[in-house]
């Protein structure tokens, strides 16, 4: 019961995190959207997918369980992309 909370937040947080870098992606600084900024958000949304296929395998007992960890860290990297990345695109920092 405690893993399925633990994976619900890890797995809302990662997605609206996901979500806002997208839109940030393209509405900030100003429009049209900067190439970099897309490129960027394109760059994270391949890991999101591939994380995503391993969240799949993982539910459908394909991966053994020590992959979760794995998978855990993945979604922190992801996190971590998605806040640098925001940052970047408000120009946070100048």
């Amino acid at each position: 019961m405690v893993d399925r909370i633990i994976n619900l937040a890890v797995g809302s947080v990662t997605s609206l995190l996901l979500i806002v870098t997208l839109i940030s992606a393209f509405v900030f600084p100003q429009l049209p959207p900067k190439p970099l900024n897309i490129f960027f958000a394109f760059c994270i949304s391949l890991c999101s997918v591939s994380v995503g296929i391993l969240i799949y395998w993982y539910r459908q007992g394909d991966l053994e369980p020590k992959f979760r960890n794995l998978i855990y860290y993945i979604l922190f990297s992801i996190i971590m992309l998605c806040i640098c990345a925001n940052l970047y695109f408000h120009e946070v920092g100048k």
